[in-house]
């Protein structure tokens, strides 16, 4: 499984804008120039987060991008599968069904149930997290993540 990435460069494009202290938000050339990424990159990912409702662009010459929605409603489950999509969808088999156009274990397959279950627990887990959780130090955010992690735990026990 590998991360893209439109969801590594979008997330930290959010997270930028979630951290932004000024009103006016963050431009194209600020989020460029602190990522490291071309603008026509940054115009592509704010475009996609803006359609997606996350974001929205303030006016004027000093506009940029501000969040439209407060930093602890945005989950970030719903930001990654808005830049990249479920790691395993219904079409996946499909997709991977080699040349026959149909998978040969449509019926009873173990793969299968094993993509489905890794992108339950995935799923799960990123349901928790939220745009808030992430603005924050390294240290924090995993203290965060072990304590959701935590609570899953003991919920099973």
């Amino acid at each position: 499984m590998k991360i893209t990435s439109q969801e590594e460069y979008g997330l930290r494009i959010l997270i930028r804008i979630a951290a932004c202290k000024d009103k006016d938000g963050m431009s194209i050339p600020q989020l460029s120039e602190v990522e490291g990424l071309s603008s026509h990159y940054v115009a592509k990912l704010t475009r996609i987060l803006r359609m997606e409702g996350f974001i929205n662009s303030t006016p004027g010459y000093k506009g940029g991008y501000v969040l439209a929605i407060p930093a602890e409603k945005i989950i970030i489950n719903k930001v990654l599968k808005t830049l990249g999509g479920s790691l395993f969808d219904k079409e996946f088999c499909g997709t991977h069904a080699a040349t026959l156009k149909f998978c040969t274990h449509s019926v009873d397959c173990s793969a299968r149930s094993l993509w489905q279950m890794i992108q339950f627990i995935v799923d799960g887990f990123l349901d928790k997290i939220t745009l808030h959780d992430l603005v924050n130090t390294e240290s924090n955010s995993t203290n965060i993540f072990h304590q959701l992690l935590s609570q899953d735990n003991a919920s099973i026990k």
